[in-house]
């Protein structure tokens, strides 16, 4: 009886009916959701091919030989760590790497898969050489994440059913796959995870003049129009995130609906927009600037602690660490040091505040 109730369950995660909790994206459903005749644009802002990959040159260049060398030999990629900050592109090269193939995808969350049961019906589903995604990775469960192990590395699970005395276990084959794996964090990551991954990449910040490529295609497919001026404003205040030009791209697009007859992004327009959305020419946005006038006028400066600013501030330390601080830390506006934050005179350039004559007391380094 436990080896059918097995062989039903395999049955009923492979049937063609819709799983909301286990979804498979074949690759129909992975096409453009506009017919490309004409007559309707495509929305998706992702691109669907490597040659679509607007910056990143290197890490796309070291994929593509990987993809090459795979078709050459009619084999499986072997498993691909993607790592960086959020909204840099991961999501982006683990959705164009199967198209490049030409394989089916499986996508779901790390912090979703709370016990083997949940990760088994992606692995009974995978077919051979397609590709599974996991965003998150490194908030899987420590059980889960030695569930995966045997099924990364010999393409197999062990289930074990019943208990005690009566308890065995059944070794299930898989088919060959590919894990590709992506996280804002691989610090977190344990060594045998990180270890079974083959192929590693990190993604970092764009350049402007990459955003400014990624806003102009976009706009395209968008249905509007945007001045080269423009797209270098929205690109410069991005923090050199593409997810944020995106964003402010469609929110300049809704500013120039309303004020323009044409509906063509204007300089004039994207300022006035992004003005009205609090994002100064740096990219700032109201939140990073609160943070740094927090620390000037109720710290002095600094030196002060997370938990001190965050307390004065009313807003989760979390919040700060992992939301505001990363881009002050890049912009060269604020310091960290073995006392606590320290704002730097660029902060006050900036600001426009005048720096305080007597810093001999707070550690600021002028």
């Amino acid at each position: 009886m436990a080896r059918q109730r097995v062989v039903q369950r395999t049955q009923s995660v492979t049937d063609d009916k819709p799983r909301p909790h286990f979804p498979v994206t074949e690759p129909a459903q992975m096409q453009t959701p506009f017919d490309p005749n004409g007559r309707e644009f495509d929305e998706a802002l992702r691109p669907t091919s490597l040659e679509q990959v607007v910056g990143q040159s290197k890490v796309v260049e070291r994929i593509r030989v990987m993809l090459d060398a795979t078709h050459k030999r009619g084999d499986t990629l072997g498993h691909l760590l993607l790592d960086g900050p959020p909204g840099i592109g991961k999501t982006t090269l683990a959705t164009v790497i199967p198209r490049e193939l030409g394989v089916d995808i499986q996508i779901c969350a790390g912090p979703a898969l709370q016990a083997p049961k949940d990760l088994l019906p992606y692995l009974t589903n995978a077919a051979e050489r397609s590709v599974l995604f996991i965003d998150e990775v490194h908030r899987l469960p420590a059980a889960v994440e030695e569930f995966l192990y045997p099924a990364m590395e010999d393409f197999r699970v062990d289930i074990a059913l019943g208990e005690g005395l009566n308890a065995r276990t059944i070794n299930m084959k898989l088919k060959p796959f590919t894990v590709i794996g992506a996280t804002t964090r691989s610090g977190m990551l344990t060594a045998p995870m990180r270890d079974r991954f083959v192929y590693r990449e990190h993604l970092d910040f764009y350049e402007e003049i990459d955003l400014v490529e990624i806003v102009s295609r976009n706009a395209v497919k968008l249905r509007t129009t945007v001045t080269d001026e423009a797209a270098e404003e929205i690109a410069k205040r991005s923090q050199g995130t593409p997810r944020k030009a995106n964003n402010l791209l469609l929110r300049t697009r809704d500013f120039a609906t309303l004020d323009s007859e044409t509906g063509e992004i204007t300089t004039e327009i994207a300022r006035h927009a992004l003005d009205k959305l609090e994002i100064d020419q740096l990219g700032l946005e109201r939140q990073d600037r609160r943070y740094l006038e927090t620390m000037i006028r109720v710290f002095n400066g600094g030196p002060a602690g997370l938990r001190a600013i965050a307390h004065s501030m009313s807003v989760p330390p979390d919040t700060l660490e992992d939301d505001v601080e990363p881009f002050l830390l890049r912009s060269g506006l604020l310091q960290r040091t073995p006392r606590g934050r320290v704002v730097t005179e660029a902060a006050y350039v900036h600001l426009r505040l005048t720096p305080p004559s007597d810093t001999s007391g707070s550690g600021m380094l002028f």
